[in-house]
């Protein structure tokens, strides 16, 4: 790792000097390293819009791929942006200063969907999905602008963990946040390269970093949404028998078609049988002694 003072990013300037925060920055690094690469993440001349919220999520996935980038093993041009949406109360300083203060190219843009969802958002529904939607084409835009070639997100391995669930629970099928997909106008990648990385490693590497977090107002104001309930399950489970996330996200890499139930993903109509020979095993594979 470049921890030498005269050799490191700044994002990284007044990190621990303990043991214990050097092994927590290199799983990071590893994981998200192996994300992009086993992904397929880098593509030549490649430019990455990398959303910024201020939260912890955003706040690692910033850092870790600078660090990246700055041990020349991100051959892409980052990018830094915030989305201000107009939330009451939004400390619309504290971005722009922290990115500005660090030499971290960025871009910030102000649009008031905040008064469009409560507008359009009847009371006690949740406003993640529009909000979501909402957000999503405004970066969308802003990467074309800014001549990206994808938009980079902070999702990490809880969070597609639970989407998992949630569409599992109240969605009748199996399918979460994938690590890579292209927008549906086909021009942009979206890419999620924290897809490996513990959201307590992302906690605990944002508050030794002492970053200022930033909480979301909107959506983390709603009580009993799908998404905590989830958690809620997944927090009993880990509590139980704990590395079991891991276990599942595991899962999700490891999927058999074959011993699923959808037509769709393997020809169940097409299987066919084997002959027996008289000794009872299919005709030309040796016998079994």
């Amino acid at each position: 790792m470049l921890d030498e003072t005269d050799d490191i990013h700044p994002l990284f300037h007044g990190a621990p000097a303990s043991t214990e925060f050097k092994k927590l920055r290199k799983r990071i690094v590893r994981q998200t390293r192996e994300a992009v690469e086993q992904y397929g993440m880098v593509e030549p001349g490649g430019k990455w819009l990398v959303c910024l919220s201020g939260g912890k999520d955003s706040y690692t996935l910033l850092a870790v791929l600078h660090e990246l980038q700055w041990r020349g093993l991100l051959p892409v041009e980052l990018l830094a942006c915030n989305l201000d949406q107009g939330q009451p109360g939004f400390p619309a300083t504290v971005l722009p200063e922290f990115l500005k203060e660090r030499g971290v190219p960025h871009r910030i843009e102000y649009q008031d969907t905040y008064s469009i969802v409560m507008d359009k958002v009847p009371q006690g529904r949740t406003y993640c999905a529009l909000c979501s939607r909402l957000r999503r084409g405004n970066l969308y835009r802003i990467a074309r602008e800014e001549g990206c070639t994808a938009v980079v997100l902070g999702h990490h391995r809880d969070d597609i963990l639970e989407t998992f669930f949630m569409n599992l629970f109240h969605g009748g099928r199996l399918a979460t946040m994938p690590p890579k997909l292209v927008n549906e106008e086909g021009d942009l990648f979206l890419y999620r390269p924290l897809a490996h990385v513990a959201e307590t490693d992302c906690e605990r590497f944002a508050r030794a970093m002492n970053y200022p977090i930033i909480p979301c107002d909107l959506c983390g104001s709603q009580d009993g949404l799908q998404r905590q309930q989830v958690k809620a399950i997944l927090d009993g489970w880990e509590a139980n028998s704990p590395g079991r996330r891991q276990v599942m996200f595991r899962a999700l890499m490891n999927a058999r078609p074959s011993h699923l139930l959808d037509p769709k993903l393997f020809d169940f109509a097409g299987l066919s049988t084997e002959p027996l020979k008289s000794d009872g095993n299919p005709e030309g594979l040796p016998k079994l002694r």
